[in-house]
């Protein structure tokens, strides 16, 4: 398999626990189950991509200590090209902590970078994009790791895509790199220093210069704009039961439509649904949609 798409991320031991609601400071719940699961951005937009039959390579560097091995079989187990995959043996790979609260599905998240924050020249100069349609990166790794790598990837003509998640300041020296920035309403005013209509925000970072920008608005659906239209996009109405990993899903899913050349209302349409069908399941990876179920659901609503 040649991969249409390469994912450079993070790949984080995720520990979830879920509880009545999210905690207050100070105050101590009493949790109703635990989990622990393969994690972070980069895995997740990963293995959302590959489930919907994208052709999906995994760059990224996992320590080979505490389970980290456990998380390289995941990977592959779920079909995404693991070539181009560090694999440090005195290194233990990036945690996350995760509270989901049962009353609305939201959660609190803390991340330990781990082997993470060790991605550097020696893998991004050696990044496989022979043939790339697409690479893919978020901001859980160093940025100028990835101000390479995306530089890299404009001067072979593959696009790019940036999920500016989490929020750094740094990041924004990302942004003229980028074909597509994907934001939430969060990430947006910090990166605009205000909040402001979705339209308007996504017509200001533009300006910023990106090629074109998604807003992602939860249970409000989507705003995108480029330099030819701006296209507002309904969520898929559902009940929302954990919201971890539903970016991650939403990324994923655009990014496999994107390089398989879907008209673009049609790739909205496709992200929306699989970011809609992983919120009204638990889990992260567990809950994202595959080809066959989300096609069939987007027909059942069509």
């Amino acid at each position: 398999m040649h991969a249409h798409i390469l994912i450079l991320g993070s790949v984080n031991r995720d520990l979830i626990v879920h509880a009545p609601r999210l905690p207050h400071p100070g105050e101590t719940l009493r949790g109703q189950r635990f989990s622990s699961c393969l994690g972070g951005k980069g895995a997740n937009q990963a293995v959302a991509a590959a489930r919907l039959g994208a052709r999906v390579a995994l760059a990224a560097r996992i320590g080979l200590r505490e389970q980290g091995a456990v998380l390289l079989e995941q990977l592959r187990a779920e079909g995404v090209d693991v070539q181009a995959v560090q694999q440090p043996v005195d290194e233990t790979p990036g945690v996350a902590l995760i509270v989901v609260g049962a009353e609305d599905g939201e959660n609190q998240i803390v991340t330990v970078a781990g082997s993470n924050a060790m991605v550097g020249a020696d893998l991004v100069e050696h990044l496989p994009l022979a043939g790339l349609r697409w690479l893919v990166a978020q901001q859980e790794l160093p940025i100028h790791a990835l101000r390479r790598a995306f530089s890299r990837a404009r001067d072979a003509g593959v696009c790019t895509l940036l999920n500016a998640a989490p929020f750094r300041e740094e990041g924004r020296e990302l942004l003229p790199l980028c074909d597509v920035l994907v934001v939430n309403e969060g990430e947006a005013a910090a990166l605009l220093g205000r909040r402001e209509d979705p339209v308007a925000a996504a017509a200001a970072l533009r300006a910023l210069g990106p090629g074109a920008v998604l807003i992602s608005l939860g249970a409000a659906g989507c705003v995108w704009a480029d330099a030819q239209q701006t296209l507002s996009m309904p969520a898929r109405a559902v009940r929302a039961v954990d919201t971890v990993g539903a970016g991650d899903t939403l990324v994923g899913a655009l990014v496999t439509a994107l390089s398989e050349g879907q008209a673009l209302p049609d790739a909205l349409r496709f992200a929306q649904a699989a970011a809609a069908w992983a919120v009204a399941r638990t889990g992260v990876q567990d809950a994202m949609p595959r080809r066959a179920e989300l096609q069939a659901w987007l027909e059942e609503g069509a």
